[in-house]
């Protein structure tokens, strides 16, 4: 039985499910420390850490049968975890990408193979060529036909929706200025994932933070928000990581389209241009006015 320590959720944890899901994930918070027991019991694992995001909760884990660092990811929406189990076994040839070794979508549950040593490339320097050969593997690794009836993917203007309908949510106090800026900003990026001249599995979240360093230095990605449609969207973070003037955007959408067969600079550099207030929004709400905040912002025109 895990520690009711470990699998009981702390009040900030809570309050981030409550802000993404609304009252009715109480219940489900309630119920989190029987469903993590019943599912290390399940699975074979011992849950030792905890931690998580805005969509769920995750153990770090030791499996009994071989002391092997396993992934325990619970969330109260079935339908996050069914688009991600569906996209990791689709990427399942490839390690560039978190492995998948049980799940229970109507549980909301995955279990997930770890990676060593793990770092996340957050706030590390990386290089070009190591991203670019991240971004072959997803394009070249994943089904090659759309998914038929019964997938769980959605097409990638609903992850697009999503993304801008969540910032505008937020985006009250901070006047018409900061709707208007996204609303224009949707409008592009909406027009860009219906115009894809080809489609496949995109990883849907795939920034630095969601990206760790596997054995080997071999960068791998987790946490996938999967959709079908544009790969080139899996790029866009990536042109914008630390870029601050237009000159350094067109010079690293370049390069990476360079390295990147199929990767279209022109539509690379038109989703960092629909992207850039999104990225900018967080930073903009705290009052942020750097060069870098400013220029994302004046990406949408």
């Amino acid at each position: 039985m895990p520690d009711p320590r470990l699998t009981t959720l702390p009040p900030p944890a809570r309050a981030r499910l409550l802000a993404r899901f609304g009252p009715a994930v109480d219940a489900w918070c309630e119920a989190l420390p029987g469903q993590v027991a019943e599912l290390a019991e399940r699975w074979g694992v011992e849950p030792l850490a905890a931690g998580g995001g805005g969509t769920s909760r995750v153990f770090r884990c030791r499996r009994r049968a071989d002391e092997r660092a396993v992934w325990l990811k619970v969330t109260p929406d079935p339908q996050v975890a069914a688009e991600e189990a569906e996209a990791l076994a689709g990427w399942e040839r490839t390690p560039w990408v978190a492995g998948l070794l049980a799940a229970d979508p109507g549980a909301g549950a995955l279990l997930l193979d770890g990676v060593e040593p793990g770092t996340p490339v957050r706030g590390q320097e990386w290089e070009p060529s190591q991203v670019a050969a991240l971004l072959r593997e997803l394009r070249g690794s994943g089904p090659g036909q759309a998914p038929g009836e019964g997938s769980a993917l959605r097409p990638l203007a609903h992850r697009v929706g999503f993304l801008f309908g969540l910032a505008l949510r937020r985006a009250g106090p901070d006047g018409p200025e900061a709707e208007i800026r996204l609303r224009r900003a949707r409008a592009q990026a909406l027009e860009l994932a219906a115009s894809a001249p080809a489609a496949g599995l995109v990883h849907g979240d795939l920034h630095a933070a969601n990206v760790l360093r596997g054995p080997g230095g071999r960068l791998v990605a987790i946490d996938p928000r999967p959709a079908w449609g544009d790969p080139d969207f899996d790029a866009a973070d990536w042109v914008l990581e630390g870029v601050s003037t237009p000159e350094a955007l067109r010079e690293r959408t370049v390069l990476l389209a360079d390295l990147v067969p199929g990767l279209d600079a022109d539509r690379l550099h038109a989703w960092a241009h629909a992207l850039g207030a999104l990225l900018a929004a967080p930073a903009a709400r705290a009052g942020h006015d750097d060069a870098r905040t400013r220029f994302l912002l004046g990406l949408g025109g």
